[in-house]
């Protein structure tokens, strides 16, 4: 395949320049540069906005604005971990819209912001010190939204600079791109037009000297070159963006803050704590009859005892520095075992994966079900069907912002407590969950058939959980939606790679001697240094996402853990084949059915019913939604055949009106008062039809204001002139005025007249006696 790269009108290369310039106004510097990449010009400014946050930077791309500010404690958490937190906010003012809920303003969060607040993170969050405990917090606010530029990267850009331009110890920055390939051209930062028709969808954050530290993406069965092409060339824009904020801060003249104090392990009690327990942690790792409990109690028991031996000789130590004096044993311990002896703990070689089993249709009520097992990690996942009406229906302001329409297909993501033997509160979503769901749903969407008549939703509930499930429920879904009968167009698997590194001891940024993992454990994840999820079909790649816990990781790093996980899922795809090797070719007996029911506009009103109501029975006693096709066509979802059956069975009833049949147009009827209302009578012309208003403009050539007037009662017969049905609204029209003949009404109302002129002595001649 033939690579081709937009670029603007003033290039001839791949080689993008960015110009900078500095303004100065009463209130300070005002510094601005502008990147070049493709077809468009990013811009990063700082100085203006928000300056009293300890870094703030604004990052455009055409009308498109987005703020990101970083503030970070001088004073020490008390936490054992980064505490980073990023909030990454939709602002319907910048999409120029209004809230639409009841206060008319933002209220929660949307998925769309959790996922994208998460990616800024996952970029941003491996280049802080190891060490460095200090509460600090980075929110980005959009400021403007063109809807033709996405704001996600920007942001990512954004908290690249802010960081980058603060005291904040951050060993930054970091550029990020959005690449798309639309018919064999790779797009760097699309619009969103360009988008929809790009078969990839590819975020990548890269560091200085050509690194990757942060991937996303989703594909359309991208072949695994031209995905490794995408990349290469995503780390190729990344570097002007980095060269670019680099630029600011040498303007700047940024110097980063001294931490009071970095938390680590002083020296001395490491050797202390490796003397106490490294032979046992070691006997430990090296025993592969231990599973994920076993072997957690093992070295439980161990951190306990070493534990109690440190504080006993240095009572003056805290409790972070106890903790962390083990942690840094068993580590070096586990990660020496992988790089020195290629052995993992639980006795595999390094690209081996687990023992693999497979099963569908485990609950047999269900639309489809599956079962998925990779060594301890176990997904339980099933599909239901549901109407065209159920589709997850987007927020104005996300639709405005992001361009994100109804769906058809989703993937939930279940992660309950007692997976990992703990206990904890169940409820609600929380962004782990949310995020792991979102992976396995672009790793499935692109299967999905786009004319499916149904709405699809997987949940994937993991019933044990030891390293990948996000991966496990990929697979398990994709073997639940075969069993549904859903015409997936391949079956889809997924696998995690992890990294073992060893820095170099120069140059403590750059990877001296590493090893790739196929297929991780918990506990590899935990203390590896890279979880590198990827999943697609036999033919490419659906879905990938890198995170990193090391500064960066090299392009050659990158193509060799495509590679392997390539391998990895084509084994797996083989297992899963010969549970369920190919959708089935009908859905289950019990499943969804959908019929279109033709009603003609005569019996249109009396199917729908008097606002609605004959709709809204049918709905609530069978089960069934209805929706409107066209002017006399209904189209009917049913879960269940039975409850079709009985939606059927209704509509037969509810339309059903044999005796109209033999009225004939113009023909009189005598017919029956029902009922006596302002606006008219109601009146059956038989007694097994419905009642029909019969309007007071209908009943006589004279105005009336109500049927009274005439002395129209209750069980009264009248004779009517049946007209047939109005053809738009379906109605019968029946009259009884043109029964009367209006001569003989004129003579009626003269003779009327000339009584009580005669009663009351007017319209006497004059000189006539009274």
């Amino acid at each position: 395949m033939r690579y081709l790269l937009r670029l603007g009108p003033s290039f001839t290369n791949l080689n993008v320049r960015w110009c900078h310039q500095s303004v100065y106004n009463s209130n300070g510097t005002i510094r601005k540069v502008a990147v070049d990449l493709g077809h468009k010009k990013l811009e990063i400014s700082t100085g203006r906005f928000a300056r009293f946050a300890d870094g703030a930077a604004v990052v455009q791309l055409g009308d498109t604005s987005v703020m990101v500010t970083a503030v970070s404690k001088t004073k020490p958490s008390p936490s054992q971990f980064m505490p980073l937190v990023v909030d990454y906010r939709q602002k319907a003012a910048a999409a120029g819209r209004i809230p639409t809920n009841h206060l008319r303003r933002e209220l929660g969060t949307t998925d769309n912001e959790i996922l994208t607040s998460r990616l800024i993170d996952r970029a941003i969050r491996p280049l802080f010190p190891a060490g460095y405990f200090y509460d600090t917090q980075v929110l980005c606010n959009l400021l403007a939204v063109d809807g033709v530029n996405d704001p996600d990267v920007l942001a990512i850009n954004g908290a690249s600079a802010a960081l980058a331009m603060s005291d904040i110890p951050w060993n930054g920055p970091i550029g990020a791109v959005r690449v798309g390939l639309v018919e064999g051209e790779f797009l760097i930062n699309p619009t969103r037009k360009e988008m929809g028709s790009s078969s990839l969808n590819l975020i990548l954050a890269g560091a200085p000297s050509s690194q990757v530290v942060m991937i996303e993406a989703s594909a359309e069965n991208v072949l695994q070159q031209d995905f490794c092409h995408a990349v290469k060339v995503g780390v190729k824009h990344t570097q002007q963006i980095i060269h670019a904020i680099q630029q600011l801060c040498r303007e700047k003249k940024v110097t980063k803050r001294t931490p009071v104090k970095m938390f680590s392990a002083p020296g001395d009690m490491v050797e202390h704590a490796r003397q106490l327990s490294a032979d046992r942690i070691y006997s430990v790792f090296k025993d592969s009859s231990h599973d994920k409990i076993s072997r957690d109690d093992a070295i439980n028991k161990v951190r306990l005892e070493t534990e109690e031996a440190l504080k006993v000789k240095y009572p003056q130590a805290e409790l972070f520095e106890v903790m962390e004096c083990f942690n840094t044993v068993s580590k070096d311990i586990f990660r020496n075992l992988v790089l020195h002896e290629y052995k993992r703990c639980d006795g595999r070689d390094l690209t081996a994966l687990r023992n693999i089993s497979c099963e569908v249709d485990v609950l047999k009520p269900l639309h489809g079900s599956a079962l998925f097992q990779r060594g301890q990690t176990q997904v339980l996942c099933g599909v239901t069907f549901d109407s065209l009406e159920s589709t997850v229906k987007a927020d104005l302001i996300t639709t405005a912002l992001s361009g994100i329409k109804d769906k058809n297909f989703m993937l939930h993501y279940e992660f309950p407590p007692y997976a990992t033997n703990e206990i904890g509160k169940m409820g609600g979503i929380n962004r782990r969950e949310l995020g792991h769901g979102a992976l396995a749903e672009k790793s499935l969407r692109p299967v999905i058939p786009k004319d499916f008549p149904f709405t699809i939703r997987v949940t994937a509930e993991v019933l044990e959980s030891n390293g990948s499930s996000s991966m496990a429920s990929a697979c398990g879904g994709s073997l639940a939606l075969m069993d549904a009968g859903v015409p997936i167009s391949s079956a889809v698997a997924g696998v995690a790679i992890g990294l073992i590194s060893k820095p170099s001891p120069e140059k403590p940024n750059e990877i001296q001697d590493y090893r790739l993992l196929t297929d991780i454990l918990g506990i590899e994840d935990y203390l590896g240094d890279m979880d590198f999820k990827m999943a697609g079909t036999i033919k490419g790649i659906t879905a990938l996402q890198a995170d990193v816990k090391i500064p960066g990781l090299p392009l050659k790093l990158v193509m060799e853990a495509i590679q392997q996980a390539t391998v990895a899922k084509k084994e797996i795809l083989a297992i899963m084949n010969k549970s369920i090797g190919k959708p089935r070719n009908t859905r289950k007996e019990n499943g969804p059915v959908i019929e279109n029911v033709r009603v003609p506009v005569s019996r249109r009103s009396r199917f729908v019913g008097p606002g609605g109501y004959n709709l809204r029975r049918l709905q609530a006693q069978t089960g069934v939604t209805i929706s409107q096709v066209d002017e006399e066509t209904f189209s009917v979802f049913a879960p269940t055949p039975g409850a079709m059956n009985e939606a059927q069975d209704f509509i037969t009833d509810v339309c059903k009106d044999d005796q109209e049949q033999q009225l004939e147009f113009g023909a009189v009827y005598t017919a029956s008062i029902i009922e006596i209302r302002d606006i008219g009578v109601m009146v059956k012309l038989y007694p097994n039809m419905s009642a029909v208003l019969l309007h007071n403009s209908q009943l006589d050539h004279k105005r009336i204001k109500h049927p009274s007037a005439l002395g129209l009662e209750v069980g009264q017969q009248i004779q009517v002139k049946y007209f047939g049905r109005d053809p738009t609204d379906g109605r019968m029209r029946l009259s009884r005025k043109v029964l009367q003949s209006p001569a003989a009404s004129l003579v009626k109302k003269l003779s009327e007249k000339q009584s009580i002129s005669m009663a009351t002595g007017e319209g006497q001649a004059p000189g006539t006696p009274s």
